[in-house]
């Protein structure tokens, strides 16, 4: 049985990341939800993901919102990994960093883009967990994830999150605006590049949420 993860990337619950999920899952507001999202505008019983002849299948369970998945309305909805789900005021994007390298790489490989295919080993490789001392930029120079600083003042937290919140705006300002055309892997950026800004996104909203809740860890 697929295992799920989901990764609240904008909403009252940005940086939880709900993980190592078995199907079917149900998400709402209300307390016996599998996934219980603090959001006004969904649904107490919103929709469920359930396994289905090798699918996973999305329903939306007659919420008042709506569900979106990729920008567009959807009651019914095969899901990949890599698609952004919207509910209320809440985006989640949907499996884990190793499971939507292997989803696009998967699809380029279909679409016989061989060039599309060798950019891809760069995705496949793009991990966020992993020692990004062992990642060369397009300059040729090696990029290193800071850790996040330990014992910060009350002032020095405020200024970090601000800074990191600023970050997570621009980027939700692109997010927001794309749709994916699922029958054209590209979009205004090629869909590597498209899930290398998800996977930051997702990132940088864990990192806010481990500023402001001490109690709360990165997900290895």
């Amino acid at each position: 049985m697929t295992r799920l993860t989901l990764r609240v990337v904008q909403g009252a619950d940005r940086g939880r990341v709900f993980s190592d999920l078995r199907p079917p899952i149900t998400i709402g507001r209300e307390e016996g939800n599998t996934i219980q999202l603090n959001d006004e505008r969904i649904s107490r019983f919103h929709c469920k993901i359930q396994e289905d002849n090798n699918h996973l299948v999305l329903t939306d369970l007659e919420s008042t919102n709506g569900t979106r998945v990729n920008g567009q309305d959807c009651q019914l909805r095969i899901l990949r990994f890599g698609d952004i789900i919207f509910l209320g005021r809440s985006m989640l994007l949907f499996g884990t960093h190793d499971q939507i390298a292997k989803s696009l790489q998967d699809d380029l490989t279909s679409e016989g883009d061989h060039s599309a295919v060798a950019h891809t080993k760069d995705v496949a490789d793009f991990d966020l967990d992993m020692d990004f001392d062992q990642t060369v930029t397009q300059s040729g120079s090696l990029s290193v994830l800071p850790d996040i600083p330990e014992r910060l003042s009350p002032s020095q937290s405020a200024q970090l999150a601000e800074l990191l919140e600023y970050f997570h705006d621009r980027i939700g300002e692109i997010v927001n605006a794309v749709q994916v055309d699922e029958k054209n892997p590209k979009i205004q950026l090629d869909l590597a590049t498209w899930q290398h800004i998800l996977q930051v996104y997702s990132r940088l909203a864990e990192m806010i949420r481990g500023i402001s809740d001490p109690d709360f860890r990165l997900p290895g």
